[in-house]
């Protein structure tokens, strides 16, 4: 198609506009770990429904289907980040928050895991403050320029 047609071409991996914002690449960084954790999470899921015999079949499918939902969409999250989608920071916000209430619930309760709490909530709000960093919001709300044919 020529650029007439006004088809959009996905937006490629930019490294220099990492090094121009190293900011971005840290908020790159922190969405890849969490991305990679919660795929090691949903391996782990995978492995413990081999091993062990779960109360409940279904709901542990069904949560392992929502593991590796969490896992993609922390995946898109990571490729929109490098490719600075404008798009990402709904979506980093949300999870984050998501995060942040499973480390809350982390501190309470019979079974407090504070350690697991602190691992989920420090990364959380150090990703919340990069998003809405002048400079990771400027990084990411243009659209990538065309690229010449």
């Amino acid at each position: 198609m020529n650029s007439d047609s006004g088809a959009r071409r996905p937006a490629r991996i930019d490294l220099r506009a990492i090094r121009r914002t190293p900011l971005l690449g840290v908020l790159i960084a922190l969405l890849a770990l969490e991305a990679l954790a919660v795929w090691a999470l949903s391996a782990w899921w995978v492995l413990e429904l081999l091993i062990a015999t779960p109360n409940s079949v279904g709901a542990s499918l069904a949560l392992l289907a929502l593991i590796v939902v969490a896992a993609l969409w922390v995946s898109a999250i990571t490729v929109g980040a490098l490719r600075r989608r404008p798009w990402i920071r709904g979506a980093a916000v949300t999870w984050q928050l998501v995060l942040v209430m499973i480390a809350i619930g982390c501190f309470q309760g019979i079974y407090a895991r504070p350690d697991v709490g602190w691992a989920l909530l420090l990364p959380s709000i150090i990703v919340l403050i990069l998003v809405f960093n002048p400079r990771v919001v400027a990084a990411t709300s243009h659209e990538p320029e065309p690229e010449a044919d």
